[in-house]
Formats: C-alpha cells, sequence, structure tokens
C-alpha cells in the first residue's frame, strides 16, 4: 500500500531531533508541522520571517495575516517571533537551520535535486530553495516516486535545471525510505505492502539493496 502525502509527512517527522531548528519547504513538507513527535521540542523557521510555526489552524481558526512561505495559513507556538526576511535569510544562510524537508520534481543518485522549474512552464521563481540547499546541514525530500506518466523520479542524472549539487541526504517516497550513499540511493525502508521488486522497478538510479528491508512504522 502506497503511503498518502500526509503519512509521508508523518514519516518524515520521525527525523526530527530534540534542539532542532527546521525549514519547511513548499506542498508535502509543510505537513510535518503536524507531526511533531511528543516529548521533544523543535522550532519551525519559515523564511518569510517566522521563528515559532505551530500546525495548521483548525477549520474556522484560521488567520489570514499569519501564514508560512507557501501562502498558507498557520498557527503559531508560545514564544514565536516575527522578522523580515533578511533575518530569515540570515539564519539561513548562516548555517542555523538543522534540517530542511523540500519537496522535488527529481532527484539524482548522488544527492543533485531539481526542485523549482519546468522549462516551458510558468513558476513564480526560486524562493528560498537555493539557500537552503547551500546552507542547510541535512536536508530530506518529500516527494512521489514517479511523475505522471508513471516514470522514475529518482534518476541517474537529473534533467530538470538544478536547485543544488550534493546536498540532499535522505528522501521519503510514497513507496520507500532512501538514503543518498557513494553508490546511489540505498533502501532503508519500503511502505507497508510495498515490495522491494515494485521499488526496483520505479528507481531509475543505481539502488543499493542489502539484505532484508523493513516495512515503515506510520
Amino acid at each position: 500500500m502506497a503511503l498518502d502525502k500526509f503519512q509521508i509527512a508523518q514519516r518524515i517527522a520521525k527525523e526530527l531531533k530534540d534542539g532542532y531548528y527546521v525549514n519547511l519547504g513548499i506542498g508535502i513538507p509543510t505537513l510535518v508541522a503536524n507531526y511533531v513527535p511528543e516529548g521533544i521540542n523543535v522550532i519551525l523557521q519559515s523564511e518569510n520571517g517566522l521563528l515559532g510555526m505551530g500546525p495548521f489552524p483548525k477549520e474556522g481558526k484560521q488567520d489570514a495575516d499569519l501564514i508560512n512561505a507557501g501562502k498558507q495559513t498557520i498557527t503559531t507556538i508560545p514564544g514565536s517571533s516575527f522578522f523580515d526576511s533578511a533575518m530569515s535569510f540570515g539564519m539561513i544562510r548562516s548555517g542555523k537551520v538543522d534540517l530542511t524537508v523540500l519537496g522535488a520534481m527529481e532527484v539524482s543518485e548522488n544527492g543533485d535535486i531539481a526542485n523549482w522549474k519546468i522549462p516551458g512552464k510558468m513558476v513564480k521563481g526560486m524562493g528560498g530553495a537555493m539557500d537552503l540547499v547551500a546552507s542547510a546541514k541535512n536536508i530530506v525530500v518529500a516527494m512521489m516516486h514517479t511523475n505522471p506518466k508513471g516514470e522514475s523520479k529518482l534518476l541517474k542524472k537529473c534533467h530538470l535545471p538544478i536547485t543544488g549539487i550534493r546536498c540532499v541526504k535522505k528522501i521519503v517516497t510514497e513507496l520507500a525510505v532512501l538514503e543518498i550513499c557513494d553508490k546511489g540511493f540505498k533502501l532503508l525502508e519500503r511502505a507497508p505492502g510495498v515490495t522491494v521488486e515494485e521499488i526496483i522497478s520505479k528507481t531509475e538510479g543505481n539502488l543499493i539493496v542489502e539484505g532484508d528491508v523493513p516495512e515503515m512504522a506510520i
């Protein structure tokens, strides 16, 4: 059974550690805010100028003036602070962010990421992605394993314009958890009911499978 976007976010939340400062990119990554494990203190940072982002608001409780970088309405936690984007990017560029979670259109087997532009299609711009991939200590990608045509998005080499080189550490898709290593994508976990053979068939890049691969705990 492939995971849905909420389960992908829930699995990524297990990568959070106590004391981490974390930036969540647009799309599936924003959902991670709803699954911060109990008992740990994590500070979520948004590049539009917020430190201390909370989970999404409940229906009817939204504040239209309180948004994340993707213009979604959000909540804050006690002690949160607001500042201009220059200060926010100063935090990012100085390496203050411990973990960044990003979406991606493609990831290569050596950790390159393409996540901002498809040639010929309108885009709003790079946003903070290039700063984040250049400065983050640890980058986890949340993405679908294949595109709408069924073609792999985990590639030997990215075909779309590159956002960052050799920066991705781990990937969580609807099918698997994978880690970038010297030889390519190392398969760490598989989604419940998903076979290793299916993951192999949908991964273009070099996939390393060692021993029995456990199912994800969601």
